[in-house]
Order: C-alpha cells, then structure tokens, then sequence
C-alpha cells in the first residue's frame, strides 16, 4: 500500500465529531512530483459500495488505531469530497478531534494501491487508484495538506496589510500564491508584475482595485 497526503478542507467540524469536506484536490502536482486525475477513485468507491467494505478512518495509517468512519465518499469536478465522523467513545479519535479544532493537525493522507498511471514529461498522472483507508496525519509531505484555514489566515493578513497600507513583500504573496496551487512560474510572474505594480501605484484608488483584484482571485 501506498500513502499520499492531500488537502484536509474541513468544513463544520461539530461537537458531534462530523465533519465533512475534501480529501483531494485534483490537479495538484504534489512533493512525489504526482497527480491526481479526475476519475481515478471512481471505480474504487463503486467497489466498495458493491462489495459492502468501508475506506477506514485511521490514525497516521495505524491499522491499530482506527479513529472514526467515512459515512460518504464520492467524487465531483474538484476531488474527492468525504463525510466523516469521529467516534469520540474512542480515547485517540478524542484527541484528534481536539487537536483538529485547534488547528494543530491538518494533514490528511489516503492509503492506496496503484491501478492506472500515465507519464506526462516529468510528471506522474494517478489515473485510477484502489482506496484503502483515509488518516488524517502529524506530518503531512505535500504542503497544501493542511487544514484551510492555514490559507485563509494568509489572506486574512494581505488584506489587514493593504487596508493598513502596509502590503507584504513580493516574496511572501508569490508564497501564498503556491500555496493556493498556482504553478511556480505563474505565481512569480502574478507578483513580480500585477502585484508588484498594485503596490508601486500612486493612485490609492487604483492601488485599492489592483489589490482587490489580487485578493478575490487568491479566494477563488
């Protein structure tokens, strides 16, 4: 079995311990130099519906620790979209649950088994895989496995900057471009000229929209 983190896009995590939201992103070429592609859980869920089995929930992909249940899995045009719950009776599910509301976890990692993949240049596509179980996890390797907020704090920050006509370095908003999956080139060429320029503009108004413009599209 392989692991691979993604984004753990948690929205409504209740006192209940369910939350739902998604477990990947496609289209995000990850630290492995991999992509998933749309399609590639699809006959996987359908396998387990069909046979009855579950994509477990487990702690750091500890088969000792299962922590809670995926109630839903199906994917759509972004990823793959879950509904889980942890089963808070379970001491361990307890801390995660715990840690995840203060934010102090955020990574989510599948286990899997490889079915289909395809080269593109230098990158692997994941066409089809076999999945096995879903953990959220200490140490994610992809950077963009971390809860949303992490991102949303960072915008929350350029703006408060703007507003305080302070705005961040060119450096750190080519940061958050990356982190909000704009490819390394594209990111550099948004800040060194559209940011760059919103920012060295001497009109406040014009500067206002440029950098309004800036922040509705890292909102997506």
């Amino acid at each position: 079995m392989k692991t691979k983190d993604f984004a753990l896009q948690v929205k409504d995590l209740s006192e209940d311990g369910t939350f739902e939201g998604y477990g990947s992103v496609f289209g995000n070429i990850d630290s492995y130099g991999e992509k998933v592609m749309p399609g590639a859980f699809v006959e996987s869920l359908a396998k387990h519906r069909r046979e009855g089995s579950s994509v477990l929930m487990l702690w750091n992909h500890d088969s000792r620790e299962p922590i809670g249940v995926w109630e839903d899995l199906a994917e759509d045009s972004k990823g793959l979209w879950g509904k889980g719950r942890f089963l808070l009776d379970i001491q361990r599910a307890r801390e995660v649950h715990s840690l995840a509301k203060a934010k102090a976890i955020g990574g989510l990692s599948i286990g899997y088994r490889e079915v289909e993949t395809e080269p593109d240049g230098q990158i692997r596509l994941l066409k089809k895989l076999d999945l096995y179980e879903i953990s959220p996890v200490t140490f994610p390797a992809n950077r963009r496995a971390r809860i949303e907020s992490v991102k949303s704090e960072r915008m929350d920050e350029f703006a408060r900057r703007l507003r305080d006509g302070d705005p961040m370095p060119i450096k750190e908003f080519e940061d958050i471009l990356r982190e909000a999956g704009v490819p390394k080139s594209m990111a550099t060429a948004i800040a060194s000229h559209g940011y760059a320029k919103a920012i060295r503009s001497e009109s406040e108004g014009d500067q206002a929209n440029d950098a309004a413009e800036c922040l509705k599209a890292l909102r997506g």
